[in-house]
């Protein structure tokens, strides 16, 4: 149980956050709300509910009261023994009500998807909620996929079938849409069957960017996108030549799980496509130089011409500058794409990238229907309103939990700071904020000793902040920018 003074009241609440376990006593308070120092989550510690995601579930609440200056916290002893001290909201419980004929589908079976059916039953619709995905699976935790790449989908669940069903909420599995009539307000599927809606909403996510070589067919050469994708590279590559055509996060992820897994060393190669620019003096001292000193090898300023197989299978990969890589697997992190080609012909408005355009509702230019997660473009307060995709689960959950309230017509504006995270050879990576189009970054702490913290600026004031091994001061900095304060270039120098 943590215990909260809060100006001259006491409150306890659950003390790890029920996203990944962390302790909370190390989070940042400001006002009532208690903010995750890992991942960025926010509780209301006066009723434990959500206020940020990522978290799923609201921490319990416990009685408090002051006798003969004690505090005395009230219990029951079987929660107390839970591993995290969960529960979730009262009114989660709510079902369909047959009487209630409103149909409200939603195309996708990622975290928008889900939070959005989630809050329409805590909020209390009553209707028809349908989940439709191309998935096999309920959703699931894919930031895990690149982190403990030996777990069965199952292990991963965000939420069990049974939940799903306890709440009234369809969900259609391998249950991909083809189609749109948004004057008809029908989404027809690939199986050959249609569906009509009250009201839309379109989370179809994204998909791993394409290479476009000659030996692109070749066996062995993998996206990271589904758990089946996740168990067979880690198979495949643990002992063996691995090839990494991308240097994101995803691919540092992967650069070092199957070397820290394996009995014999991976030869863990990532290729950085295009005329790259040189990186940041911090990003050189931390994770890529902690993974060269693992032994990785990246291959900057060049760009994958061509894959050499035998028998049908990848053995090589050959570089613009004339290296050849022997490559047993190769996996591709080239940035991504909206999941938005089933709209072709439609007169819903989409960027250039196929990102599909909403507004700070969530709402798309045609009536009844909102969109939401990483098939989205958006306006971002910390760009002063300009749209941008920011491919995330964090933002993600934000998102659909603004569409809900609005499919219910409650004229909620998204609210929300992004916030990423991850550990890479046993140390934390957290960033919060958006620093695109950033002109000039303040650095504090060590770059040498790998513990710093980098500010970045725009317009003579932070947009975002990132740090290595320095929790909690990206939570910290996550609640400045969430409260509408500004931090100036002097004040982070």
């Amino acid at each position: 149980v943590l215990l909260v003074r809060n100006r001259k009241e006491f409150r306890a609440l659950g003390s790890k956050c029920p996203h990944y376990g962390a302790p909370l006593s190390k989070g940042v308070l400001r006002g009532e709300r208690l903010r995750c120092p890992w991942h960025g989550a926010c509780f209301n510690i006066r009723t434990g509910d959500i206020e940020e995601y990522p978290a799923l579930d609201c921490i319990s609440c416990f009685k408090v009261t002051v006798e003969d200056g004690k505090v005395f916290i009230t219990a029951k002893k079987k929660v107390l023994t839970l591993p995290a001290v969960t529960e979730h909201r009262q009114h989660l419980g709510l079902r369909r009500c047959l009487l209630n004929k409103n149909t409200l589908l939603l195309l996708g079976g990622g975290v928008a998807a889900l939070v959005c059916a989630e809050t329409l039953r805590q909020e209390g619709f009553t209707g028809r909620i349908i989940m439709a995905t191309k998935e096999k699976h309920v959703p699931y935790d894919k930031s895990k996929l690149s982190k403990e790449m030996n777990l069965k989908a199952e292990d991963i669940y965000l939420r069990k079938p049974e939940f799903l069903e306890a709440r009234g909420i369809e969900l259609w599995t391998e249950k991909e849409a083809v189609s749109v009539d948004f004057q008809k307000q029908k989404v027809q599927f690939m199986d050959g069957s249609s569906l009509k809606y009250h009201q839309l909403l379109i989370a179809t996510g994204s998909h791993s960017g394409f290479l476009k070589v000659p030996g692109a067919d070749l066996q062995n050469i993998y996206t990271l996108q589904t758990p089946e994708e996740s168990s067979k590279i880690l198979e495949l590559a643990t002992g063996k030549n691995l090839v990494i055509v991308g240097a994101s996060f995803i691919g540092t992820r992967l650069e070092e799980k199957p070397g820290s897994q394996a009995a014999c060393t991976t030869n863990g190669t990532s290729l950085q496509p295009g005329a790259a620019a040189e990186l940041p003096a911090w990003l050189l001292a931390g994770p890529f130089q902690m993974l060269q000193n693992k032994g990785v090898k990246f291959h900057m300023k060049t760009e994958l011409c061509e894959l050499k197989g035998k028998d049908g299978k990848v053995t090589e990969a050959v570089l613009a500058n004339g290296e050849n890589l022997p490559a047993d697997v190769v996996v591709v992190g080239i940035g991504s794409t909206p999941n938005s080609t089933f709209l072709k012909g439609t007169s819903i408005a989409r960027d250039d990238k196929g990102a599909i355009l909403v507004n700070l509702h969530m709402q798309t230019n045609i009536p009844n229907v909102f969109a939401a997660g990483d098939v989205v473009t958006f306006p971002v307060a910390l760009l002063d309103g300009h749209r941008s995709s920011i491919p995330h689960q964090q933002v993600a959950e934000a998102h659909g939990h603004c569409a809900a309230l609005n499919m219910l017509k409650r004229g909620e504006e998204l609210h929300t700071v992004p916030y990423f995270w991850t550990t890479l050879l046993g140390k934390s990576i957290r960033y919060a904020g958006c620093g695109k189009g950033y002109t000039d970054t303040v650095v504090k702490g060590s770059l040498e000793q790998q513990k710093f913290l980098i500010f970045y600026i725009r317009d003579g004031h932070v947009t975002a902040a990132a740090s290595l091994n320095c929790d909690p001061v990206v939570s910290l900095i996550a609640e400045v920018l969430y409260l509408g304060k500004q931090i100036t270039k002097e004040e982070a120098e």
